[in-house]
């Protein structure tokens, strides 16, 4: 079943109507990336439908884009708050991404057509409907490729990044494609340590984050109506199974059955 696109969605989407959605998972960064690669080659082989989720990382942890193979040495021996911080490779690419006070959103999708500049904003369209309806108006960045000379995602912010009114950089997002399917991800920095950042990167984030005190329920619930919304799809709740995570942490692709 395919669905139509919605008036003023901004989406050129032709999609299964029925899409997974996998309740928050807290885990450390090497089991979310796994997770993430998991699902979208088990979407590609035909084995799980679009998917929508949301996570966060525990321990805190910097995650590399696929690319990225220059970075400082010291990051090595980093700790926040007596525990060290992990280092992880993300399958996507972009610079480093700092872990600590955010929250990542995951969508497993194919059937999008345009550039690769469209299918962000195809995707990214409930992300800016759903933080609109919480009292943040957000935008597109405008950085070009000088980008690549940081090492931080948050020191810039691209035509694939959403900015708040006050030029503060909210959600840092990436991509991997294959054929005409993708996975993108993408960090909303909700409470971001100001001093962490700055002992990583040696400077600040672009601008100041919104003063509020988020909840991660209320922000979640909000992002799947925005979801459902702009994309005109179900979302089926579906926690992933101790099968499933142990199947993503061993990178298995055989079909996990409850």
């Amino acid at each position: 079943m395919t669905m139509p696109s919605k008036p003023n969605s901004g989406s050129n989407l032709t999609l299964p109507h029925q899409w997974r959605f996998i309740p928050l998972i807290e885990a450390s960064g090497a089991t979310q990336m796994a997770i993430d690669r998991w699902l979208f080659q088990q979407h590609i082989t035909g084995n799980a439908p679009p998917t929508l989720r949301f996570y966060t990382w525990n321990p805190v942890a910097i995650s590399l884009g696929y690319h990225q193979h220059q970075y400082p040495e010291f990051w090595q021996q980093l700790k926040w708050q007596g525990e060290a911080i992990e280092l992880v490779r993300r399958p996507t690419g972009g610079r480093a991404v700092l872990h600590q006070g955010d929250l990542t959103y995951m969508v497993v999708v194919s059937g999008l057509s345009g550039t690769r500049s469209q299918t962000y904003q195809q995707i990214c369209s409930f992300l800016i409907s759903g933080w609109r309806s919480l009292g943040i108006n957000l935008h597109y960045g405008q950085a070009g490729r000088g980008y690549i000379k940081q090492a931080s995602c948050f020191s810039s912010a691209t035509s694939a990044d959403l900015v708040t009114e006050s030029g503060y950089k909210f959600i840092g997002s990436a991509q991997y494609r294959q054929g005409n399917a993708i996975l993108q991800h993408g960090a909303i920095a909700l409470s971001t340590n100001r001093g962490l950042y700055q002992q990583v990167f040696a400077q600040l984030p672009i601008g100041f984050s919104p003063d509020r005190e988020w909840h991660l329920r209320q922000i979640i619930a909000t992002l799947k109506t925005a979801a459902k919304d702009c994309f005109d799809i179900e979302l089926m709740t579906q926690p992933l199974s101790a099968l499933e995570r142990e199947a993503a942490e061993h990178g298995s692709l055989v079909p996990i059955a409850d």
